[in-house]
């Protein structure tokens, strides 16, 4: 796993893990952002961004597993997560089996079930495709579907790029880590303070999802970005900064 991070001296890490076909790029924006803050860690997940290069795993707990190996290897015993879409089932993840190294935990554009319902389309049909039709063309086709103004987003470009840089393999395995993993029975033990972020336009996670995630762990608060689709960190930056902030002010 490679990893750009930004070591500010703070003593507070933040996590940020990227999702399905992103990469430590997408978050420039916040890694500036927090790093006044934070000492921020981007990593590049296995398979995925500058770590395209490595064999992209098939099940959400090796993800995580690399996630830890790699907080392991800079160090840090304790820290805040933020996970974006199949990140945020890396980090329920990470909770579940490290609660104890947690200070919080934040929950943007995800759910507790991989197999997510009423998504843009099924998981079957996006690995179908990605089969028929190449990377490129997958990844440019799903990372429209992220933005509420599709390919003529501002951001949309450079989502595009870095998930261009998936490696095939990776992509399709990360596709069936996502089918079999349900985080839902281990809701009710994430016992840290958490923050549910979410764009009311997400077409990967509707708001089932978010609710199951609202509801069922114990200190959650949700803050819902109008507007925003599935990339709102992009579409909407200082929106999610602020909530990001205010979340990492009080806990």
């Amino acid at each position: 796993m490679t990893l750009p991070y930004l070591r500010g001296g703070f003593g507070k890490p933040l996590v940020l893990v990227h999702g399905y076909l992103g990469g430590s790029a997408q978050w420039q924006e916040q890694i500036y952002a927090f790093g006044a803050t934070h000492d921020v860690i981007a990593p590049n997940l296995p398979g995925f961004g500058q770590a395209a290069h490595l064999p992209g795993p098939a099940r959400i707990e090796d993800f995580a597993d690399a996630v830890m190996d790699c907080l392991e290897a800079l160090g840090i015993a304790r820290f805040t997560l933020l996970g974006h879409s199949m990140g945020g089932m890396i980090v329920q993840d990470v909770a579940k089996r490290h609660a104890d190294r947690l200070e919080g935990l934040l929950l943007y554009g995800t759910g507790p079930l991989g197999l997510m319902p009423d998504r843009f389309e099924p998981i079957e049909t996006s690995m179908a495709r990605l089969e028929r039709d190449g990377l490129q063309a997958t990844a440019d086709r799903i990372s429209a579907t992220w933005f509420r103004d599709g390919m003529a987003a501002s951001g949309y470009a450079a989502t595009r790029d870095i998930a261009r840089l998936a490696h095939p393999q990776a992509a399709r395995s990360a596709l069936m880590a996502m089918r079999d993993w349900d985080g839902r029975a281990a809701l009710a033990h994430i016992d840290v303070p958490c923050r549910i972020i979410w764009g009311d336009q997400d077409r990967s996670y509707r708001w089932p999802q978010v609710n199951a995630l609202w509801t069922g762990i114990p200190k959650a608060g949700l803050a819902t970005i109008a507007g925003a689709s599935h990339a709102a960190h992009a579409e909407k930056p200082m929106l999610f900064n602020a909530i990001v902030q205010d979340f990492l002010h009080a806990s």
